[in-house]
């Protein structure tokens, strides 16, 4: 460990917690400014895109559809409207939408003040890896931000605005209910996305081994397949579509385990031949 962490009292290490929750806060509302008086593109080009039937995921599934000889896949349109039924509702959706927004251009900088806060704790060698980390980090983040938008939003838009108990019931969602469902799909599956390196850092902590994940698999897949089935809409293809990239992220966090632990026993081994 470093110096400078064994000589920090704990109220030392509350008081850089501190400042580190400030910067990260204020530039989260920076960036969210910024997504303020982005209202128009937001709403328009980002968040009402899917559903338009005409959205990027939409025409792909058609054209999918279309390479098998069947329109199956393909919509003319989504039937329901975005409304607001309150006076201060679309207001108060500009807001936390531009603080989601701000969040997530913010974050590349959230995690660069988290690696900060962490590093004292660190060894040298592990200090050099700020920049690597900051990378894959947030590049995990913004992977499962446009998983989220390309694939989850549109499949759960096009489900439930196209669902209906009876002909009599119109789907007339409320703002903050599209808005809602639009960022939680998002913003879940990017911190999802994030779990090669929540893997690292449990396994550099002992709390995690690549046996573990091995003998566990099994469950672990029953809780991908159950929160897949959560996050989307109840029909086996679109939790089957949410479920792969999961899968696949878990094999990845075992081969990372695999690798942590391999190199610190070797370390280990080096350690002891040089006593």
């Amino acid at each position: 460990m470093s110096e400078k962490t064994e000589e920090m009292s704990f109220l030392g290490h509350l008081e850089v917690l501190r400042w580190t929750l400030v910067r990260s806060s204020l530039s989260i509302l920076a960036f969210g400014m910024v997504a303020f008086m982005m209202k128009d593109f937001i709403f328009n080009s980002i968040l009402l895109a899917p559903k338009d039937p005409q959205f990027f995921t939409y025409r792909f599934l058609c054209s999918v559809s279309q390479s098998f000889g069947t329109d199956g896949l393909c919509i003319d349109e989504i039937p329901f409207i975005v409304q607001s039924r309150t006076m201060a509702g679309q207001f108060s959706a500009h807001i936390w939408t531009s603080i989601a927004f701000g969040f997530v251009m913010a974050f590349p900088y959230i995690i660069w003040e988290v690696w900060k806060f962490i590093k004292p704790a660190l060894y040298a060698d592990e200090q050099k890896n700020a920049r690597s980390f900051i990378i894959i980090t947030s590049f995990l983040f913004f992977v499962g931000i446009l998983f989220g938008y390309y694939v989850i939003t549109p499949l759960s838009i096009n489900f439930l605005g196209s669902y209906r108990v009876a002909d009599e019931v119109r789907n007339n969602f409320d703002l903050s209910s599209y808005t809602g469902l639009l960022k939680a799909s998002c913003l879940s599956a990017g911190f999802i996305f994030e779990l090669p390196i929540i893997i690292y850092f449990l396994t550099k902590m002992g709390l995690v081994t690549p046996e573990f994940l091995k003998t566990y698999r099994k469950y672990a897949l029953v809780m991908v397949l159950v929160l897949a089935a959560i996050i989307t809409p109840p029909d086996i293809i679109s939790q089957v579509i949410v479920a792969i990239p999961m899968i696949i992220l878990y094999e990845v966090s075992i081969k990372i385990s695999k690798f942590i632990v391999r190199k610190q026993k070797k370390e280990a081994n080096e350690n002891l031949a040089k006593k």
